[in-house]
């Protein structure tokens, strides 16, 4: 799964914008806000660094444990961020990522194509929220730490021992004076590591929760492990529901630069049920891509049943709600500039992806019905 590429990801690739004061000022407008949502969004933040690498293809395990204090650490198996000397900045590379906001390899075009997570801030706004964060690194035969305080590192990186493992491990405490809130949702976080391991395929996501004990006397643990990703996630969201087809229509590919994903069931209730999201973010207001889906769908589907003398007999005009009754979808897009609009942040604006969507799904579907 390793793609080359692991040599150019180094201390260079991390691009530096602006300190983390002003995200202990205003918090909210970093992660959204400073209740539960926001509690959550931490976690999300680091873990979605671990997806990056996992798309990227270096990781393919990413576990979150919510510890008895509350605290929380997430740890994969990806090239562990980079630890070297950062020329501009005449420190550690990983201090630089710990400690810049918008420090990372995000930003630099040539590390990630396409990088997960709404606000782009990184995990150096965990650290800015939080009163104590550990970060272990196994790189280059080492093992390196560095802890931080409110944002602060409390000494350089240093190396702690050898081996010949490579990933990341980090570990925060939120800032009670920050959050209004500060216990974690075992329920909450397993829901986003399950929607992660469906939109990524071939990842291993877990979660354990040391703080309480099941009746049996067991920690609260779950893995989440998807081998067909969106055909699967249907499969999840269908489970009570009576399905008109075997197996679910999957579509995946390219469009003008675009990766589309697709996945769709008919069932016999009349209710559409569509999911959408970009860059694994669930875009509940929609968007372009959404709008494209429905446009491609509505006329493919009105073609095939024009051309196979389907609407002869009815007496009204079919329209697009028509084809969408009993559907449940799926539609996942990856965008390297995404443009988020709306009241939450959660449309899709970018105009080029309705035409790609649009288009992916007619000669796609096309295809299935003609066959």
């Amino acid at each position: 799964m390793k793609a080359s590429g692991a040599q150019e990801y180094s201390a260079d690739n991390i691009q530096v914008l602006e300190g983390l004061e002003a995200v202990r000022k205003r918090p909210a407008m970093y992660i959204g806000d400073i209740s539960k949502r926001g509690l959550h969004h931490l976690v999300y933040e680091v873990v979605d660094n671990s997806i990056d690498e996992a798309l990227a293809g270096y990781c393919s395990k990413i576990d979150v444990i919510i510890h008895p204090d509350n605290s929380i650490s997430v740890t994969d198996d990806g090239r562990g961020i980079p630890t070297g000397m950062h020329e501009k900045e005449n420190r550690s590379a990983l201090e630089v990522v710990m400690t810049v906001l918008h420090a990372g390899g995000k930003f630099d075009k040539g590390s990630y194509k396409v990088s997960g997570g709404l606000h782009g801030v990184g995990v150096s706004c965990v650290n800015a929220l939080s009163k104590t964060v550990k970060v272990t690194v196994k790189r280059e035969g080492k093992v390196f730490f560095q802890e931080y305080a409110y944002g602060k590192p409390l000494e350089p990186v240093k190396v702690i021992g050898e081996t010949s493992e490579t990933g990341t491990s980090t570990l925060f405490i939120p800032d009670d004076d920050i959050f209004t809130e500060t216990v974690y949702d075992y329920e909450i976080l397993s829901a986003r590591l399950r929607e992660l391991a469906y939109l990524n395929k071939g990842i291993n996501l877990s979660i354990l929760d040391e703080r309480e004990l099941d009746e049996e006397g067991n920690q609260l643990s779950q893995n989440f492990f998807s081998e067909n990703g969106l055909a699967d996630f249907i499969d999840y969201l269908d489970a009570t529901r009576e399905k008109l087809m075997p197996d679910a229509i999957s579509i995946e590919g390219e469009k003008n630069g675009i990766p589309v994903e697709v996945s769709m069931q008919y069932n016999t209730s009349f209710a559409e049920n569509l999911h959408s999201y970009v860059n694994n973010i669930n875009t509940h207001e929609g968007g372009t891509h959404l709008s494209g889906f429905r446009r491609g769908l509505t006329r493919t589907l009105k073609n095939y049943a024009e051309k196979s003398g389907m609407l002869s007999k009815l007496k009204f005009d079919i329209s697009g709600d028509d084809f969408r009754e009993g559907l449940t979808a799926i539609i996942s897009v990856k965008v390297a500039e995404p443009q988020f609009e709306g009241q939450t942040k959660t449309k899709l604006g970018n105009s080029e992806v309705m035409g790609a969507v649009d288009q992916m799904i007619s000669e796609s579907l096309s295809n299935y019905l003609e066959e």
